[in-house]
């Protein structure tokens, strides 16, 4: 039996969103909560699959599941999002600043040279 390794939150998370269902299933529960019938709704795909994808974003911390009678409703959860947002706003600056320089050597290919100087002894 093959021990299990834990996933740091990170991982998870990006693992979690390289998924578009998920993307799209966490998209949708940014407008409010959802069940797993209308998660799945616009997806031409089983409920258990659904439900896999549904784990996946659970287990990455992006959506808790609550009860409320036969009602159980998934409610997406912004900690560990924000905690990829951080970690990527980290690279901003930096990329910020190479697009800058990037620009502003483009400009200097658009720019027209100076006209050369006539030659010697001609006016």
């Amino acid at each position: 039996m093959q021990a299990q390794t834990a996933i740091d939150p990170l991982s998870a998370t990006f693992a979690a969103l390289a998924d578009p269902t998920r993307r799209a299933m966490l998209a949708r529960l940014a407008l409010g909560e959802a069940s797993v019938n209308e998660l799945a709704a616009p997806f031409a795909m089983s409920l258990p699959a659904v439900s896999k994808h549904i784990k996946v974003l659970h287990s990455a911390g992006l959506i808790s599941k609550g009860r409320d009678a036969q009602w159980r409703p998934c409610r997406i959860e912004g900690e560990n999002l924000k905690v990829a947002m951080d970690w990527i706003g980290q690279y901003q600056q930096l990329w910020e600043d190479r697009l800058d320089r990037l620009d502003a050597y483009l400009l200097t290919l658009q720019t027209p040279s100076s006209p050369a100087p006539p030659p010697e002894g001609k006016p």
